[in-house]
């Protein structure tokens, strides 16, 4: 069967994935992680040799510094041989199909059960960042609380795969932007009176920051980052008590998980924050 091409994967495919792009951006992401960021990291000896979930607190709005440096440093480790795969929201996939099509050559895939399933298959490790725009936007007054808003999908695959979860947290990335607030509830009302969404699309968070260009953003706009230095830090992995697809079907065990995660990546992120 011949291969899927980039252009009509829309994420679906974990082919798109081309180690040859990979190494051409890592000159570009080492100058941002050196000298635009100046990236503090630690813990990296906590990732096992086995396939792991890396599970992250998102930061800095659509940009995300912080996992565009997570990614430099796997790769300047383990450089491409060592399968990641990064589960991507499918709002990328309408506001910028050409970003998204990039993004799928470096790794990224649909944020879906399937595709982390299929991955793990192939032995692949996952990147997944729960909070999604909840977490990404949230105020800058919240940038040292994670809000994962609730979503257990990562617990779940990580119950049924039988897969340590290794926390990824950072300091500094939701400086690179600052969050005045999230006006999602009323953006909503005034897009029930019959005014379109941005871009037409539902977009989870309606935040109004100070960030560049724009100097004042309305929505959930792409923006420049302000240079401020990252501290990125993989955690201890978490292995859960249980495993297996019964396991899954038990809520109560689920939710236990879910909060010793959240518990667990919060009590680092205090630590990390109190760091100089």
């Amino acid at each position: 069967m011949p291969k899927q091409s980039t252009v009509n994967s829309n994420g679906w495919s974990l082919d798109e994935r081309n180690p040859k792009v990979i190494e051409s951006f890592m000159p570009l992401w080492e100058w941002f992680y050196r000298y635009y960021f100046r990236v503090k990291t630690d813990g990296w000896e906590h990732i096992p040799s086995e396939k792991v979930l890396l599970v992250g607190s998102h930061n800095g709005g659509l940009v995300s510094p912080d996992m565009f440096m997570t990614m430099y440093d796997w790769f300047a480790r383990f450089w491409t041989q060592r399968l990641v795969y990064g589960l991507m929201h499918p709002i990328v996939w309408q506001v910028s199909p050409y970003m998204a099509q990039m993004a799928e050559k470096t790794g990224a895939v649909m944020a879906h059960p399937q595709m982390a399933i299929a991955a793990f298959q192939r032995n692949a490790s996952v990147l997944v960042y729960p909070g999604g725009g909840q977490d990404v936007f949230r105020p800058h007054r919240e940038r040292d609380r994670i809000n994962f808003s609730g979503r257990k999908g990562f617990i779940k695959l990580a119950i049924r795969e039988q897969v340590p979860i290794i926390p990824v947290i950072s300091k500094g990335a939701h400086d690179t932007l600052i969050v005045l607030e999230d006006f999602y509830d009323i953006a909503q009302k005034i897009h029930n009176l019959g005014v379109p969404w941005l871009f037409n699309i539902d977009p989870e968070v309606f935040p109004i920051y100070l960030g560049l260009p724009w100097g004042v953003g309305i929505g959930p706009l792409p923006n420049i980052p302000f240079p401020v230095q990252i501290h990125t830090r993989v955690c201890p992995p978490i292995i859960l008590p249980k495993y297996g697809r019964k396991a899954v079907r038990d809520r109560a065990y689920v939710d236990a998980c879910y909060h010793q995660v959240l518990t667990q990546m919060q009590t680092e992120l205090d630590h990390l924050m109190r760091s100089n």
